[in-house]
C-alpha cells in the first residue's frame, strides 16, 4: 500500500504544473475560437474538410460527451458527416491540456505519437463515415450557417458577441478552471490511483508479455471504446502501463480509443447518422488505432528507443516546491467549496 500511495503522489506531482499550463492554454483557445470560425473552417465534404476538422478539433478542451453538442450544432449548420465525425473524434482524442500532461508523464515520443494517432484516426474515420453520406444535408438556414448556429435565434456577429479580448480571455480561463476541470477531476483522480497500482504492484514482465500478444491491441480498442474517460485522465494510467512493461503501441491504442468515444457518442451517432455511419465509425476507430499501434511498436523496436525511460522525464526540470504548489492550486480549484471561498478570480 505504501508503494501505491508513493507512486500516486509522485505521478500527481509530475503532472500538476503541466496540467495547470494546459488549462491556461485551453482557456485561451476557448476564448479565441468562436463557433463561426469553426463552421467556416469545417466547410466541404472531401478530404480537405475532414482533415481541417480533425486538426481544428485537436486543441479544443472538450471530452467525448462535451464534444457531442458542438459537433451536432456544426452538423445542423451545414458541416458534412465526414468533417463532423472527424471533429467528434479529434476533439476529445487530444487537447492542449492533455498534450501538456502527456509530455510531463509520457515523454516526447509518446506525446508526438499520441497526437499523430488521434488526428490520423479522426481523418480515417471521418472519410469512412463520409462514404455513407448518401443524402447530404444543407444548413439549417442561411443566417444560421453564416454564424455557426443551429437557428437564427441567438446568432450574433463576432463584434457583438465579444466585448473585448480581455473579457474573452477571462471567460475562457473561467471555463477552463471550472467546467473543464470539473469534467476531468473525478476521472483524473481515478487515473492517478490506477497508475499508482500499476507502477507499485504490477510486475513489468506480466504486462510486457501480455502487450506483445497479437490480440492485445484489439482488446485495448474494444475495451476502450465504450469507456468514458477523458484524454487527460487517461494519461497517468498510460504512464503506469508503460512503467509496468506494456509496449508503447498497445498503450497508445488505449490512450486514443478510450477518450475519443463513449456510449453516449455511439448512441447519438446511431440515432442521428444511422447504422451504416455507426458501423463505419467503429471500424475506423478500431482499424486506425490498431494499425498505428503496430506501426509505433515497429518504429520503437527498430530504433531501439527506450520509451519507458522517458516517463516522467519532464519532472527533472522543475523543483519539488513548485510542483507541490501547483498541486495545491489544482486541488483548491477542484474542490468547489474551496473554489467558492477563494472567490471568482477571473471576475474583473
Amino acid at each position: 500500500m505504501d508503494a501505491v500511495i508513493a507512486s500516486t503522489l509522485d505521478t500527481a506531482l509530475v503532472a500538476a504544473p503541466w496540467l495547470l499550463l494546459g488549462l491556461v492554454a485551453a482557456g485561451i483557445v476557448q476564448a479565441l475560437m468562436p463557433a463561426s470560425t469553426l463552421q467556416r473552417w469545417m466547410g466541404g465534404r472531401g478530404i480537405g474538410g475532414v482533415t481541417r476538422a480533425a486538426i481544428i478539433g485537436a486543441p479544443l478542451p472538450l471530452c467525448s460527451c462535451g464534444a457531442i453538442p458542438t459537433a451536432m450544432a456544426l452538423h445542423k449548420a451545414g458541416a458534412g458527416r465526414g468533417p463532423t465525425t472527424a471533429f467528434l473524434i479529434g476533439t476529445p482524442g487530444i487537447g492542449i491540456d492533455s498534450l501538456a500532461v502527456s509530455y510531463a508523464l509520457l515523454g516526447p515520443f509518446m506525446t508526438l505519437a499520441r497526437a499523430g494517432m488521434a488526428v490520423g484516426t479522426a481523418i480515417v474515420t471521418g472519410l469512412m463515415v463520409a462514404m455513407t453520406d448518401r443524402h447530404p444535408i444543407g444548413p439549417a438556414s442561411p443566417a444560421a450557417a453564416a454564424c455557426g448556429c443551429t437557428s437564427q435565434e441567438g446568432c450574433t456577429d463576432d463584434g457583438e458577441a465579444a466585448s473585448g479580448l480581455i473579457r474573452r480571455l477571462r471567460d475562457g480561463l473561467r471555463y477552463a478552471f471550472t467546467e473543464v476541470l470539473d469534467d476531468l477531476s473525478l476521472w483524473l483522480l481515478i487515473g492517478l490511483g490506477m497508475a499508482g497500482v500499476l507502477i507499485g504492484l504490477v510486475p513489468p514482465a506480466t504486462l510486457a508479455e501480455f502487450s506483445t500478444h497479437p490480440g492485445a491491441k484489439a482488446l485495448m480498442a474494444i475495451v476502450g471504446i465504450p469507456m468514458y474517460i477523458c484524454a487527460t485522465a487517461a494519461t497517468p494510467i498510460a504512464a503506469g502501463l508503460l512503467i509496468a512493461g506494456a509496449t508503447p503501441g498497445t498503450v497508445l491504442v488505449f490512450l486514443v480509443a478510450g477518450p475519443v468515444t463513449s456510449m453516449a457518442t455511439l448512441g447519438m451517432l446511431g440515432r442521428r447518422l444511422g447504422r451504416a455511419a455507426l458501423g463505419a465509425y467503429l471500424a475506423g476507430i478500431i482499424g486506425a488505432t490498431i494499425g498505428v499501434g503496430l506501426f509505433v511498436d515497429a518504429v520503437a523496436g527498430w530504433s531501439g528507443l527506450n520509451v519507458s525511460a522517458q516517463v516522467g522525464s519532464a519532472a527533472e526540470w522543475l523543483p519539488v516546491w513548485l510542483k507541490a504548489v501547483c498541486l495545491l492550486v489544482l486541488a483548491g480549484f477542484m474542490i468547489r467549496p474551496v473554489r467558492r471561498r477563494i472567490g471568482n478570480v477571473f471576475d474583473g
